[in-house]
């Protein structure tokens, strides 16, 4: 098991701002010892033909090409608003 002390857990629980009763600590120190020792498993692992990936599975952009079109005309829109002024929609003002 990895080297994991009921101290380091209290330590991190305190961190966390957490509060553990004494059963809770012991079973969180085996816990993360586990894991811990799973992980050193994995770094056991010869991985220099891997390539580092972000992601499992491949994914690409899935945005639309960004395209310059042609917009609806300012005073056609401005004329079905409730207020306009100055070529802006006017709008009730919400901070003093």
């Amino acid at each position: 098991m990895a080297t994991i002390t009921t101290d380091d857990v209290k330590h991190v629980a305190n961190l966390a701002r957490l509060e553990f009763s004494e059963e809770e600590t012991q079973q969180f120190t085996h816990q993360l010892a586990r894991i811990l020792d799973y992980i050193g498993k994995l770094n056991e692992l010869d991985t220099t033909d891997v390539p580092p990936t972000s992601h499992v599975l491949p994914i690409r952009n899935v945005v639309k090409e960004d395209v310059a079109e042609p917009s609806y005309d300012r005073d056609l829109v401005l004329a079905t608003a409730p207020a306009a002024e100055e070529g802006h929609f006017e709008v009730p003002q919400v901070i003093e």
